[in-house]
């Protein structure tokens, strides 16, 4: 009789592997959706920066505010840009600088984006695995008298 239910343990212990792997693959998801919303983020900073380097001092810009809302805006000085360190912490660097710093920060994001899409094929794949395991047993299951 032991060896009857060694089928429906694998079964239950199968399933509640799938259950934890799809809400892993999950949480990988919404890290890689945050991951990407921080690049791109960057990316619009550094284009900023970018334009910025081509300004003349006094310059006058549009500064988007949210909703698709700018307002006017003088460039006093093209070469101080203050960039957030974390924590509500900010420093003044110069354009240069702050370039760098966000670059490296693109970079670092980078390789969190890869590792975390690398997490997530392999969890798909023990997930479609076990996806064939679970449906052979049950096949089988389905098949007994």
């Amino acid at each position: 009789m032991a060896q009857g239910n060694k089928p429906e343990e694998e079964l239950r212990k199968l399933s509640m592997e799938m259950q934890y792997l799809e809400q892993t693959a999950d949480a990988l998801q919404q890290r890689i959706s945050m991951v990407n919303a921080a690049m791109t983020d960057l990316t619009y900073a550094n284009m900023t920066l970018d334009g910025i380097e081509k300004e003349k001092e006094n310059a006058e810009l549009l500064v988007p505010i949210g909703g698709s809302a700018y307002v006017k805006a003088k460039l006093a000085d093209t070469n101080k840009v203050i960039v957030g360190l974390g924590a509500g912490v900010s420093i003044e660097k110069t354009l240069l600088e702050a370039k760098t710093t966000l670059k490296e920060r693109l970079n670092e994001l980078e390789k969190t984006m890869n590792a975390a899409q690398q997490q997530f094929t392999q969890v798909a794949d023990r997930i479609n695995s076990g996806r064939s395991r679970l449906e052979t047993l049950l096949a089988a299951r389905e098949g007994k008298p």
